[in-house]
């Protein structure tokens, strides 16, 4: 990547926006350091893999991961709402922070929604787009021209353009870019996956093609470029909880490739990330094991009740907060035998009220969010 140019500031009156060079190009890697990182994140992301074959009914755990993913990456961009109040029903979350908690269930059903879409839709602009659209539904920034690419001039920071940290190109110029980066996702000409998202998502956030919700957006995508190269059979790996633990890094490192060139240092930052990110999935698909065992020894002392506890601990690993009659339905259990076996399951430590009320109760498998939270 010696020859890498980031682009250039255009004069725009008062103002200057950032231009950044097209993508859809040949690109060598001649940095032996990155090459070693690319090794190890390959192996890594090999181990996380082997989870989606061998581990049993992984889509229950793959949505606590989604959840924990809309989380992070929302908060990066302000929002305050935590993995325990995003799974919470709307009528459950306090009042004041029910706009934060409906970005974080907008995400999570535009990364459903998107996923779901690779089926039949490829990495695109149209893929893109349909998942912004999802993201802003409802919420703030619902009338910044949702699943549309953007038809005005906007900016990152600061208050107005005048005290702008960072300018994106022109909005005249945003067809003409987002069209080059979707040709370089499906260009044939070998480059190593892992630095072809990295190189994505960077341009992406400085193209910045959306008035609102780009950050958001930009780290979706770098899920489904992984699923949609079938780097990963499941999507099982989300990169916003490193993003959000090294914000001024990540910010640092984007604005270091505009102002300085430095795409090696973000493509080994966006690398190292890979890496860690697998290695704590991969350790919390083993904790999962783990517990899951450890679960079905303790139901076992229930005797004749351990059938339908089984039915509420397979539900719970997708819906970890349950109240009473949600208990009820799955079972079909009367109100005494399903509160009976409640407080078995909390004997058991497996379940534990987390409202202290006397009406309304909600109940927590504990030891199974921990591993998220």
């Amino acid at each position: 990547m010696k020859d890498f140019f980031a682009g250039r500031y255009i004069n725009k009156g008062h103002y200057q926006s950032f231009q950044p060079e097209l993508i859809h190009k040949k690109w060598k890697v001649d940095n032996m350091e990155l090459l070693q990182l690319l090794s190890k994140a390959d192996r890594q992301l090999g181990r996380l893999d082997m989870y989606s074959e061998y581990v049993p009914n992984i889509d229950l755990f793959i949505s606590m991961h989604v959840v924990k993913e809309a989380t992070k990456s929302s908060k990066i961009e302000g929002t305050q709402t935590n993995i325990q109040e995003a799974l919470l029903d709307k009528e459950d979350v306090k009042e004041e922070k029910r706009d934060d908690w409906q970005e974080v269930q907008n995400y999570i059903q535009a990364l459903n929604q998107a996923v779901s879409s690779l089926e039949k839709l490829p990495f695109s602009n149209r893929l893109i787009k349909e998942t912004h659209r999802v993201l802003l539904q409802g919420v703030r920034g619902e009338h910044k021209r949702p699943g549309e690419f953007r038809t005005s001039q906007n900016w990152i920071g600061g208050a107005s353009i005048n005290d702008a940290l960072f300018i994106p190109p022109t909005h005249e110029t945003i067809t003409e870019y987002m069209g080059d980066l979707e040709k370089f996702a499906h260009s044939r000409n070998y480059f190593p996956e892992l630095l072809k998202i990295a190189l994505i998502h960077y341009q992406f956030e400085t193209i910045h093609p959306f008035l609102d919700g780009n950050g958001r957006v930009g780290r979706l995508m770098i899920t489904l470029y992984l699923v949609e190269k079938t780097i990963l059979k499941r999507p099982i790996l989300y990169l916003s909880d490193f993003f959000e633990r090294n914000r001024t890094l990540y910010y640092d490192n984007l604005m270091a490739v505009r102002e300085k060139g430095s795409i090696n240092q973000w493509f080994k930052f966006f690398v190292v990330g890979i890496i860690e990110t697998a290695e704590k999935s991969i350790q919390t698909f083993d904790q999962i094991l783990k517990l899951q065992k450890s679960v079905e020894i303790k139901i076992q002392t229930l005797g004749s009740r351990a059938h339908n506890a089984q039915t509420i601990i397979n539900y719970l690993y997708q819906n970890p907060i349950i109240n009473a009659q949600e208990l009820k339905s799955i079972t079909g259990l009367s109100n005494p035998s399903i509160y009976k076996l409640i407080e078995d399951l909390e004997k058991l430590n497996i379940l534990r009220e987390i409202t202290g009320s006397k009406r309304g109760r909600l109940f927590k498998f504990k030891e199974y969010m921990d591993l998220f939270e």
